[in-house]
């Protein structure tokens, strides 16, 4: 199952910035009219999505939360808008889903963004949804909510439960939260390979800069992908069970974790 893994936000304020972003080699690009936007430039916001000609089908348009005093208008111009998938900032409860979803249209994807534990707790329902492949955690506001540092110490619980929710609800992986630290590329690939140990699919970017080593990041490594293949010719040719690779006998989760791998780069379907 090959999924989108780099998601990079823009500004939806600044369409001199939409190609560029497209082009960055990102999976997704999420136009924010929500953090990245001041109040006074929403509309002007809301009007440049409307007015560009893009990918669409690449594109997440993040819209304001349902507490918002912006999320009113955002509902409004979801019927109007063009993009595959909106994001819904600190998601809560099934109804808000479904408004978003019905106001986007039919075939729209709708992410769900946990950045509460409200939000955390109401995940089974929200990954239940129809609309919804995966969840997208934002661990900035979760923090502030939880009343507890902004580092990965803290939020290990939460990042361990949104990911188990997401296998229990048969969902894609969730998708990790930002690397503020744009000029850290070590801290970067730091967060990145974290998040993939523990089971995230994808990360949220906030330069272009970050799309190539978080990209790299989640890609299994050469020697990752030459025991997968290894792995699976020995299932290939009946063996499995009594013939061990690198120290490991091939057994059923062996072979699973093999397919995944090389799912993950892109050579076999999961």
């Amino acid at each position: 199952m090959s999924f989108p893994i780099t998601y990079l936000f823009v500004p939806a304020d600044r369409p001199d910035r939409f190609e560029k972003a497209l082009g960055s080699g990102a999976d997704r690009v999420i136009l924010d009219l929500e953090d990245a936007v001041r109040p006074d430039a929403k509309a002007e916001a809301r009007r440049a999505i409307l007015d560009a000609s893009l990918d669409w089908g690449r594109v997440v348009v993040r819209i304001n939360d349902a507490a918002s005093p912006y999320f009113d208008a955002d509902f409004s111009f979801l019927a109007e808008m063009k993009a595959a998938a909106v994001m819904l900032p600190k998601a809560e409860t099934v109804d808000t889903l479904t408004r978003v979803s019905d106001a986007a249209g039919c075939d729209i994807e709708v992410l769900p963004q946990i950045e509460t534990v409200r939000g955390l707790e109401a995940a089974p329902e929200l990954l239940a949804h129809p609309a919804t492949r995966r969840a997208v955690f934002g661990h900035l506001d979760f923090a502030l909510d939880l009343g507890a540092e902004p580092v990965w110490e803290a939020l290990l619980y939460a990042r361990s439960r949104l990911v188990a929710l997401s296998r229990l609800a048969g969902a894609l992986p969730p998708v990790e939260s930002v690397t503020t630290a744009v000029k850290d590329d070590a801290r970067l690939r730091e967060d990145t390979r974290a998040a993939r140990q523990m089971g995230f699919g994808g990360k949220l970017l906030i330069h272009p800069a970050q799309v190539g080593p978080a990209a790299e990041a989640f890609r299994p490594s050469d020697a990752e992908r030459d025991w997968a293949r290894r792995v699976l010719d020995v299932v290939a040719q009946g063996a499995a069970g009594a013939v061990a690779v690198d120290g490991k006998m091939i057994d059923k989760p062996v072979e699973e974790a093999a397919r995944r791998i090389l799912a993950r780069a892109g050579e076999l379907d999961a």
